[in-house]
């Protein structure tokens, strides 16, 4: 199958899918079996935990519910997979849904609200108890998707040359950041963003180009040695967490019996709370070690510093708000939440 899915190649996949894809259920009794795709790489952890949460489901549906997981790339591209769901020739996905912003801005304010989140628990509880999910299902469901719920993994990390202690110390900083929400909430602060590729950060910041980087979590920045020359970092973090959002067919969605949703939507909170564990117990452990390095000092934001970067970054989130009206229902949704929270 071409991963290169053109409107009329989705339109003829459809058909096809009706009448020779995966088994969908008519009854309590039938059996799903369902393809999943990731946005990640199979030697990933993210993947490898993605695909220990869909081994989970099959167990507790009694294997009522059969989820291949494949990695990136295996049927349409990473780009690709809300079609590919909302069509049928995927089942579903679990994919970081900023990579839809170019179909609708929503998706990168509910995906990645710089600043919104020190704790991904703040996260996943805005999604989960605070209007996240409704709001986003009326973003997906007219492509034919419904969301389970989200995951997610850790705030990032900084890594930086220089100690960033408080917001006034981003004036004039040369940092890594990629370009759309990020660039501009950093810029807003004072900060000036580099647009760079994750390859080129360890050079960039090894020969000066750049004094910090907006790069991953803190465990995968030391595994890319970026604490051997960038050894001010910030954590935990405060300024990027990307939803993980796990999604599926929506007609097979609606017509699956009621114990069976219960089911996937149950085992997503699980999944949610081994990706937190995981990556964080991983995220301790480095900075434990980074710590007894003796020459590596940690910064961690206090909370007052934390929420004026989050009143810079509302600035930009009001910004993209204006893009859409499905991105004006995220902001109303997400601000009003960080209020009633007393994080805004």
């Amino acid at each position: 199958m071409s991963k290169l899915l053109s409107a009329a190649a989705a339109a003829s996949l459809v058909a096809m899918a009706a009448l020779s894809g995966p088994a969908m259920a008519q009854g309590k009794g039938k059996t799903y079996e369902l393809r999943f795709q990731s946005s990640d790489t199979s030697g990933a952890l993210a993947f490898q935990i993605a695909r220990d949460w869909a081994e989970r489901v099959g167990k507790m549906s009694g294997g009522r519910i059969r989820i291949e997981m494949m990695p990136v790339g295996s049927v349409v591209e990473y780009s690709e997979t809300l079609e590919a769901v909302g069509a049928g020739i995927l089942q579903g996905h679990v994919t970081d849904s900023s990579y839809f912003t170019g179909k609708d801005p929503a998706f990168a304010l509910i995906a990645n609200p710089v600043g919104a989140w020190s704790d991904p628990n703040d996260m996943l509880n805005f999604f989960n108890y605070g209007g996240g999910r409704e709001v986003y299902n009326q973003i997906v469901n007219p492509y034919g998707v419904q969301f389970i719920g989200a995951s997610a993994a850790a705030v990032e990390s900084i890594a930086s040359r220089v100690p960033i202690d408080k917001v006034a110390d981003l004036k004039g900083l040369k940092i890594r950041a990629p370009e759309g929400l990020v660039q501009s909430t950093f810029a807003a602060a004072g900060a000036s963003p580099v647009n760079l590729p994750q390859s080129e950060v360890f050079t960039s910041l090894d020969k000066g180009v750049i004094e910090a980087a907006d790069a991953t979590t803190l465990a995968t920045n030391d595994s890319m040695g970026l604490h051997d020359i960038a050894k001010h970092p910030l954590w935990p973090g405060f300024h990027s967490l990307p939803i993980v959002d796990i999604s599926i067919n929506k007609a097979i969605w609606d017509e699956m019996p009621e114990d069976l949703k219960t089911i996937l939507t149950v085992s997503v909170n699980d999944l949610a709370r081994d990706s937190v564990s995981r990556v964080a117990m991983m995220d301790k452990k480095v900075a434990a070690k980074l710590r007894a390095r003796g020459d590596v000092t940690i910064h961690d934001w206090p909370l007052e510093e934390r929420q004026k970067f989050r009143q810079i970054a509302q600035s930009q989130w009001a910004k993209f708000a204006e893009r859409s009206p499905n991105a004006q229902k995220v902001y109303q949704a997400l601000t009003a939440y960080l209020k009633d929270q007393g994080l805004l």
